[in-house]
């Protein structure tokens, strides 16, 4: 058994991805905004490894504005088919322009656009004025590339502490918690074990 977080957690993606129906990239995200107000919802995991765990987003959205006030974040994955989960915290920073930029010209073209119609977490008086926004963009950008909106981009959280949550009979089930040794992105892990 791995006693490198990084590589337990791409060894379990691995497994959840060749048996979880749909997104075994999906996970929560827990913020909170500068007053302790916590919120939480799900994301897609769009790139991992030693340097941190990467989504993207609309930074005018309510978790964008939560992490500019508060840039720590937590991550849950659940894997139900496994009975496994991963939990992990750490230090929020965005990602450079350009590995935003690669991302976002990696997109469909209607979520390319979509990214551009959304005004993210901001009140909707009806769905209709969200799909003229969208038709828009479409006649907007017709016949050439959509570039990144410069209000959208990634999101990459640095671990400091990595817990594998592995299912066993009669609720005895197994912990094992990974925590970084050091401040810095290169410093080792210590392990341990945590009763259930």
């Amino acid at each position: 058994m791995s006693t490198d977080p990084i590589t337990l957690f791409d060894a379990w993606f691995a497994e959840a991805k060749a048996s979880e129906p749909n997104d075994p990239n999906a996970m929560a995200l827990a913020t909170a905004d500068a007053t302790g107000r916590p919120a939480v919802r799900m994301v897609l995991l769009k790139g991992h490894g030693a340097d941190g765990f990467v989504f993207y987003t609309n930074r005018d959205s309510r978790k964008a504005g939560d992490l500019a006030a508060n840039a720590q974040a937590a991550l849950l994955f659940h894997w139900k088919s496994l009975r496994r989960q991963v939990r992990i915290e750490g230090a929020v920073t965005p990602v450079s322009e350009a590995e935003s930029d690669a991302y976002f010209a990696s997109r469909g073209r209607d979520s390319q656009l979509g990214a551009w119609a959304s005004e993210q977490s901001r009140p909707l008086a009806a769905r209709s004025i969200f799909e003229a926004r969208f038709e828009a963009m479409k006649f907007r950008f017709e016949g050439q590339d959509v570039p990144r909106p410069p209000f959208w981009g990634g999101y990459r959280v640095t671990p400091d502490r990595i817990e594998f949550w592995q299912d066993r009979a009669h609720r005895l089930h197994e912990r094992r918690l990974f925590t970084r040794t050091g401040a810095d992105q290169g410093a080792g892990w210590d392990e341990g074990q945590l009763y259930p």
